[in-house]
């Protein structure tokens, strides 16, 4: 299967810019998936790849074969650009059998009987559901659905799946089952993929590389374990699970570390760096909950950074119990397995464990400032 490559594309609708200079390759057999909030853009990008959107600037190409060029004013039609498609509707005829919902788009390519027949059978069997080919959408599950609408898309044999939150409509348990299966799928067809979702933990299961995207811009790229445990800006540690941010003012570089003052408590921490930084510069220090534990007494290893705290609020989620703190003025996340924690308790995190984006504004001082505690 061919790999997508798309080159410095833009889009606007009329004086609204919403895609600036998206730049990226999806990989021979990859799941690749664009990540964001609503609105950022990742929609409209998997659209103009599609055609169902034409890009004001840029190049599109599958493989060796150019699909939208807007310096040699080259443009594929939808209709030849062989792509299977997933909508989040899933765009099933209400009044048309599976059998023939899957027809139709071998129909429009003239397939013969035997072939249709035989491409209609193979796609539904490969989905699980060869059994109802006949039943009616509305006969069907959610999940049979969506398989359904993904069985659509392979039934031609297209060069690249495009899918565009097909897991949205379904109920929590169910979706997780999806999951697995559609990973599985993708992975036995060996079928280059593209997807799009707003679902962190979507992206994070299927994909092999994400790009996160906010305000039409791809603002990182990287496998799922770089993305969360290395985000690239403080926006990417907010979006991508949760993070604990603390404003502060660099006091000191110490070679590959930082110190610095945090601006609730006025306590020193340390947190390596691969970034030279100023004294007196605002920073923002991010930690992930799982990476902070709670001490009753005073660590025995001065490497670590401590933090006095104090227990404001703790609920129980099965396996483990999340707790809310206070430090200063401002509100720490925490997850611990053990649930007896009260009053003042001080948080532990080593060096490592923290990450330090440059300024006090973005997302990190939002989520900040959403849960202050009062006194």
């Amino acid at each position: 299967m061919p790999e997508i490559r798309v080159s410095h594309m833009a889009k606007t609708f009329g004086d609204v810019s919403v895609l600036h200079d998206i730049d990226f390759d999806v990989k021979d057999g990859e799941f690749f998936t664009l990540l964001g909030p609503s609105g950022c853009g990742k929609s409209t990008t998997l659209n103009c790849i599609a055609g169902l959107e034409d890009p004001t600037e840029g190049a599109i190409a599958i493989g060796d074969r150019a699909l939208v060029d807007r310096s040699k004013r080259i443009y594929v039609p939808t209709e030849e650009r062989n792509l299977g498609m997933v909508f989040q509707s899933y765009a099933l005829w209400p009044h048309m059998t599976i059998k023939k919902n899957l027809a139709f788009p071998l129909n429009i390519r003239h397939a013969d009987r035997a072939d249709r027949d035989r491409r209609i059978h193979e796609a539904l069997d490969k989905v699980g559901l060869a059994h109802l080919e006949n039943r009616y959408p509305h006969q069907l599950s959610g999940g049979q659905q969506q398989r359904v609408a993904l069985a659509r898309a392979l039934v031609y044999s297209p060069t690249v799946l495009l899918l565009d939150e097909p897991l949205s409509n379904l109920d929590a348990k169910l979706r997780e089952q999806a999951r697995a299966w559609l990973k599985r799928l993708q992975s036995d067809l060996g079928i280059t993929t593209l997807y799009v979702t707003h679902d962190q933990d979507e992206a994070l299961t299927l994909s092999d590389r994400i790009a996160v995207m906010f305000d039409g811009v791809m603002t990182q790229i990287g496998s799922p374990k770089e993305i969360y445990e290395r985000p690239a800006t403080a926006a990417v540690a907010a979006f991508v699970g949760s993070c604990n941010f603390m404003l502060g003012t660099v006091e000191q570089m110490l070679t590959d570390h930082v110190q610095v003052r945090l601006q609730a408590t006025g306590t020193i921490v340390t947190v390596a760096t691969d970034t030279d930084w100023l004294p007196g510069s605002p920073v923002t220090v991010a930690v992930r909950p799982e990476r902070l534990s709670i001490v009753a007494d005073e660590p025995g290893s001065r490497d670590l950074n401590v933090l006095e705290t104090e227990v404001v609020t703790t609920a129980y989620v099965g396996s483990r119990y999340e707790y809310i703190l206070r430090l200063g003025d401002v509100a720490v996340q925490v997850v611990s397995p053990d649930g007896s924690l009260t009053g003042a308790v001080r948080l532990v995190f080593g060096p490592d464990d923290a990450h330090v984006f440059p300024g006090e504004s973005g997302p990190g001082t939002e989520a900040l400032d959403l849960m202050k505690v009062t006194a």
